[in-house]
């Protein structure tokens, strides 16, 4: 119907019930005017006119992405198409369309819906007047604005009218309540749009009957509320069912896992790497304003000062480890550099660069062995790092990326577990090991300290010019005090020096400090869980709780830095290089890949660069097979061979200058993704907002390492961060990245009665003992990476990595391909497996077995058909002859 208003509406619909049976004019007069009464809204807080709407409300689901939006012609037009509203000024048009009162509108409730939406409006009522109902389902072409019908000034697409007889008002309301449940069903949404006859309608309403849940009025309490769920199941299964006429049960989506056209194989020299560069080029200015966000400036806060820590201790231990030759400054340097160049050239800038153990593990050995054999360390790990370097770029070369798709989700959870775990361990390690340096002292009393221990205060070894102008200015003569007999109290005010067994390792003893790191850790833990989920709180409203939650870690980590600054207690503070230079004099920031090592240390350094190219691979890639998970919604691709090469060149550059080298860290880089995810704005009220995706762009990585190469200027503030604050985020990121992983869901289920289990879909497809025997294997291979990581072997920890892909592949003969589909990620089949596939679908008799077949064997279809029938059963094959 096209239409410009209600009244246009009105006699259109009047037009059509007379052709099927006269109203008299009398009676279609009354109907009109009926029709035709201003309507009072919800919001307005004013008694209903004569015809209430039961439900007026926009199609949230119906934004202007979907292809729904119809052409004058009432024919489909593209998405990007917008929705005239045609205003020709008609005289007898009383709503004018251009003229909206907005002090009449749902402001509120207006914010709720997102743009393009349309309204579908549900009249119904009683009248006096009428011996039989007046009944229309009315859809508009173009959708117009119907002012004052509609609660909020948006098009009207559809409307329903039922004006009918005294006493039956109750049914009523039922059919408008009816009606307006079918147009929140996605489905029926297709049909009505698309339905040319009263047929089309009556079939989709029977559709929906057929996949209708219902609760008998006797077993649930109406007046009780169901909560609407978090995760809404797709409908494409039913509108793929509805088109083909079969079960939408019967067929089922199976994973294809992360096997997308980013990690085919070109067979062209650098074909995937200028791929990647075309594939993101056209997305490399939306990077930069896509971070225009509040959100984008939490995340890069929270990540900053989660980023500085482990660099800094990272640097601390190899400067141990190396005698200062590659120390914090160092490491703070080359993690800046490397994480710039990665943020502004990288195919995925969302992965966040950091240090690793295994890293660590083969930079002591490498000096040890290079004390040993009288050989210089730095130039030879210069040698190993060029080598290493060359070895990314040929596998770059050479599309090696693409073996990625065999790292499935079984690899993935089983390395991202093991990172979040280790992150934990580390976290509550750390807090322990400040017991060493602060110990407990059990006495209570600290003025009587001398009483009960072999503490003296002897005056000062070294007495300075500050304590000589007190002692001047006080009249003390320190010759003339016994120090011994003083108490604490007294001792310091004197200017003493408190020493003894009951003392800390580096000074006086200090108390409370190991309880107050306690506290820190712990608060910080359960301030940043608390606030995170904030936005889902009942307190404040929605925008102010969404900034708190955006902000969680970074006003955690500052309300815990004010509240150790105010209390005065001594924890251990961030420890930052106030000095750009390297730690030792005696090497620059250039090292000569030969120095004093012989000649042919050049070439034999390729042995263990093969070794540090497999950690430098798998670390890198794993990690970003994890971040561009299909369940993320990445909408500018990844780029995986790109990547590489950016870590690649920059380990050389790194090399060369003497800096520790850098890859991407697991846990930081899902805090990360975590940090910027997007939902919904516009949700209908009561309705869970939706994921949408994540914030892409490249502004929070490079700013968190622009931020950390000026740290070192930045001294006079950092240094008052407590570290078991940042412990403590440590812990928070270790603990929630494990949110999600769905080896620790299965974990869950050893000890759950089935009656108590959760709605996990693979649990319906899945027998639980094979969930089992899947999750003890992936539990084993944890337990495995666990120890070796921990070990003295951990260098050849990328190794173990790597094995999992064949363990994963093994697992193939105790599981079938629709159990696996459903617990782990499909492993990409054979050139020959594919050949054969193709000749199956070439071959008319092998394709009418394949549509005979059925994939579930607990569930089986009858088939009617004429000659040689062959159903595919779950095991082996069965055949018969039909007449």
């Amino acid at each position: 119907m096209r239409a410009n208003s209600v009244e246009d509406v009105a006699d259109m619909v009047l037009d059509q019930q007379e052709s099927t049976g006269p109203l008299g004019d009398e009676v279609r007069r009354k109907v009109r005017e009926a029709l035709l009464k201003t309507h009072h809204h919800q919001n307005q807080k004013k008694l209903a006119n004569r015809i209430p709407i039961v439900r007026s409300f926009a199609d949230i689901g119906k934004k202007q992405s979907e292809p729904h939006s119809m052409d004058k012609n009432g024919q489909v037009i593209s998405p990007q198409t917008s929705l005239p509203i045609p205003n020709d000024g008609k005289a007898e048009v009383s709503r004018e369309n251009s003229a909206v009162d907005f002090s009449k509108i749902d402001l509120h409730f207006m914010k709720k819906i997102p743009p393009g939406a349309e309204a579908s409006n549900v009249l119904v009522g009683e009248a006096e007047f009428l011996d039989k109902p007046v009944v229309a389902f009315v859809r508009l072409s173009p959708a117009v604005m119907l002012n004052g019908l509609a609660e909020v000034p948006i098009v009207t697409r559809f409307l329903f009218i039922l004006l009918g007889p005294l006493g039956k008002g109750p049914q009523y309301h039922e059919i408008g309540r009816s009606i307006a449940t079918l147009m929140t069903d996605e489905v029926f949404h297709d049909v009505a749009y698309k339905a040319k006859d009263r047929n089309d309608l009556i079939a989709g309403i029977d559709e929906f009957l057929d996949q209708v849940t219902v609760l008998p009025p006797g077993e649930w309490d109406p007046s009780i509320r169901i909560e609407p769920p978090k995760n809404v199941p797709s409908q494409e299964k039913r509108r793929s069912a509805a088109q083909c006429g079969t079960d939408p049960g019967d067929e089922e989506e199976e994973d294809e896992g992360h096997g997308g056209p980013e990690l085919q194989r070109t067979g062209r020299f650098c074909g995937g790497l200028l791929l990647d560069i075309k594939r993101k080029a056209p997305h490399y200015l939306s990077d930069y304003t896509d971070a225009v966000s509040l959100q984008c400036l939490a995340s890069f806060l929270f990540l900053y000062c989660a980023c500085m820590s482990p660099v800094i201790t990272f640097g601390g231990l190899l400067g141990e480890a190396t005698e200062g030759r590659i120390s914090a400054i160092e490491s703070l340097f080359g993690a800046s550099m490397t994480g710039i160049a990665y943020s502004l050239f990288s195919g995925q800038p969302l992965t966040i660069l950091g240090s690793t153990g295994p890293v660590l593990v083969f930079e002591k050995i490498l000096y040890k062995f290079c004390k040993e054999y009288g050989l210089s360390y730095l130039s030879l790990r210069t040698c190993i790092g060029l080598w290493t370097a060359f070895l990314c770029l040929v596998l770059v070369a050479t599309d090696a990326s693409s073996l990625v798709c065999y790292i499935t989700r079984f690899t993935e959870e089983a390395f991202a577990s093991l990172i979040c775990i280790i992150f934990i361990y580390e976290a509550l390690e750390k807090l322990i090991h400040l017991g060493e340096h602060y110990p407990i002292n059990m006495n209570n009393n600290l003025d009587k300290l001398t009483q009960y221990s072999h503490n003296l205060c002897p005056g000062k070894h070294s007495i300075d010019n500050a304590t000589v102008q007190y002692w001047e200015q006080n009249n003390i003569t320190a010759s003339e005090i016994y120090w011994e007999a003083l108490e604490v109290k007294d001792c310091m005010e004197k200017r003493g020096e408190f020493v003894g067994s009951a003392c800390g390792p580096h000074g006086p003893y200090i108390p409370d400090v190991l309880f107050w790191s306690v506290v820190l850790f712990f608060s910080t833990v359960f301030m940043s869980a608390f606030l995170k989920e904030f936005k889902f709180s009942r307190y404040f409203p929605t925008k102010v709780g969404a900034v708190i939650s955006d902000f969680a870690v970074f006003i955690t980590i500052f309300t815990m830095v004010l509240v150790d600054y105010a209390l005065g207690v001594p924890s251990p503070k961030l420890k930052v290089p106030s000095v750009f230079k390297p730690t030792r004099d005696d090497r620059g920031w250039l090292i000569s890949p030969l120095g004093g090592n012989p000649w042919w240390t050049t070439i034999v350094t390729v042995i263990p660069a093969l070794l540090c190219t497999i950690l430098i691979f798998m670390d890198q890639q794993i990690t970003a097979v994890i971040i561009n998970r299909k369940e993320h919604k990445l909408k500018k691709g990844c780029g995986y061979h790109l990547d590489l090469f950016v870590v690649g060149v920059m380990l050389g550059v790194c090399s060369i200058m003497g800096l520790p080298w850098f890859v991407a860290a697991t846990v930081l880089s899902i805090s990360h993704v975590n940090s910027l995810k997007l939902e919904s704005e516009c949700s209908a009220p009561g309705e869970q907002p939706k994921f949408l995706g994540i914030r892409e762009q490249r502004f929070t990585g490079l700013m968190i390492f622009l931020l950390m190469g000026c740290s070192v200027f930045m001294t006079s503030v950092l240094k008052y961060i407590p570290m078991p604050v940042l412990y403590g985020v440590f812990l928070y990121m270790g603990a929630s990245s494990l949110r999600g992983i769905q080896l620790f869901d299965r974990l869950k289920l050893f000890g759950m009665p089935a009656k108590h289990q959760p709605d996990f879909i693979y649990l319906r497809h899945v027998p639980l003992r094979k969930v089992h025997l899947f999750t003890i294997i992936q539990l084993s291979c944890l337990v495995m990476l666990w120890v070796i990581k921990t070990s003295n072997y951990a260098i050849v920890f990328p190794m173990m990595v790597l094995a999992l892909v064949f363990i994963r592949k093994l697992m193939d003969c105790f599981f079938t391909k629709r159990e696996m589909s459903w617990l782990d990620d499909l492993m990409p089949e054979s050139k020959k497996k594919k050949l054969e596939d193709a000749e199956e679908e070439e071959d008319p008799d092998t394709d009418s077995q394949r549509q005979a077949g059925v994939r579930n064997p607990e569930k089986v279809q009858r088939v009617q058909t004429a000659g040689s029938l062959r159903v595919r059963a779950g095991r082996g094959q069965y055949s018969s002859e039909v007449g």
